[in-house]
């Protein structure tokens, strides 16, 4: 197959793909990838398959198109082509929680001398960077790569990555309990989409939507929660976006049991469970057993409770997502308080103030610690932060 087939047969899959006819273009793909003599074509067909498998949540395989995409880089000895593949090997362990490699690979990235096209890709290098660091529960850092992509957004007018971004701080905020600034920012988002998203994939819409409704549901705003949560869904089912779904399924559980309506939570945590183990979201699992522990303990089955924070505890230690780990502890402090287990209760405080401390989340006004209840914040230029009162 030379160039213009190749070239002809890629752009087939990208029409069928955006009909929604995913395994029929995927098909088509796979064929150029076993027949094309062209290594440029090659390379940009392995992106096209790249960016499928991760909306699909197959993240294993596009890790697996990833590493080809490296040495199909390698061949064509073309630094901006090496650095876009290094970027979607950072991105691919980013989504099987595997930060430290996403942070190596984005510092491999980023050392790259590339031309401009290289240059345009490091919004997107520090925005996989930074949810790294967020995994990582590394805060300031986060922070920090988070301003630098929406400063290489600005500078490039790049509304998508803008849009991205937005959504990552979203995120951000919420992890540290400044619920205002989590709303406010997937609300810039959906504004973004609306102002410049007429040609923009769907999935924009429904990832503001997304981070809206796990803000709304923060700030108590438990209908408004809902009904971003049910536009995302409708999105996420229409496009088979199974990393989405399962997101949208543990915030409609989360709404359930702030409404302490724990029979119709149970279902629908164990509907995101599934599709996150079956993706590899381990991240995700983290929180959704988080909230079945808080309906346990809803339920006084404080046993159960205590199984599925070993779990969670498990899977916690094992990425290094240190507040997933504060967490734990301050619920197994509840639990043994109740149970009146004096050593084991002691055992949790120390280690929730260990968690405090190596993650530094103390206002660098008041002493205080950030992150207990919903506190406004305020960041300084070096990405440090303080509560605003």
């Amino acid at each position: 197959m030379g160039q213009d087939q190749t070239k002809q047969q890629i752009e087939k899959g990208l029409h069928l793909y955006q009909s929604n006819q995913t395994e029929k273009a995927l098909r088509v793909w796979m064929r150029v990838l076993e027949k094309s003599a062209d290594p440029a074509g090659r390379f940009r067909v392995l992106g096209c398959l790249i960016t499928a498998h991760a909306e699909m949540g197959r993240y294993k395989d596009m890790l697996k198109f990833a590493v080809v995409q490296i040495d199909t880089a390698r061949e064509l000895e073309d630094p901006d082509f090496l650095t876009e593949s290094y970027l979607n090997l950072a991105r691919s362990n980013e989504k099987l929680c595997e930060f430290q490699k996403t942070i190596s690979y984005c510092k491999t990235c980023l050392n790259m001398q590339g031309t401009t096209v290289s240059l345009q890709l490091n919004g997107q290098v520090s925005l996989s960077m930074g949810n790294a660091f967020l995994g990582l529960s590394i805060f300031q850092k986060a922070l920090e790569c988070f301003e630098k992509a929406l400063r290489y957004a600005h500078n490039n007018d790049d509304k998508m990555l803008e849009c991205r971004v937005c959504c990552s701080l979203g995120n951000f905020y919420t992890q540290i309990k400044d619920y205002e600034k989590a709303l406010f920012f997937p609300c810039k988002a959906a504004e973004l989409v609306n102002d410049y998203g007429k040609g923009w994939s769907l999935k924009y819409r429904a990832m503001s939507q997304y981070h809206m409704a796990v803000a709304y549901r923060k700030l108590g705003r438990l209908a408004d929660a809902m009904d971003c949560c049910e536009e995302s869904m409708k999105i996420a089912l229409q496009h088979g976006d199974r990393p989405l779904q399962a997101l949208c399924l543990l915030c409609f559980a989360d709404i359930h049991r702030s409404r302490r309506d724990v029979q119709t939570a149970f279902p629908r945590y164990d509907s995101s469970m599934s599709i996150m183990t079956e993706i590899g979201n381990r991240l995700g699992l983290i929180q959704v057993l988080l909230g079945v522990t808080k309906c346990w303990m809803i339920q006084k089955e404080l046993d159960k409770a205590l199984e599925s924070i070993e779990k969670a505890q498990e899977l916690a230690e094992g990425l290094g997502n240190k507040l997933g780990l504060l967490k734990l502890h301050c619920l197994c402090e509840r639990i043994y308080r109740t149970k009146e287990q004096q050593r084991e209760l002691r055992d949790h405080v120390v280690k929730f103030h260990e968690c405090v401390e190596e993650m530094e989340l103390y206002c660098g006004m008041c002493g205080e610690s950030i992150g207990e209840k919903n506190n406004q914040l305020q960041a300084l230029p070096c990405s440090h932060f303080f509560h605003l009162k």
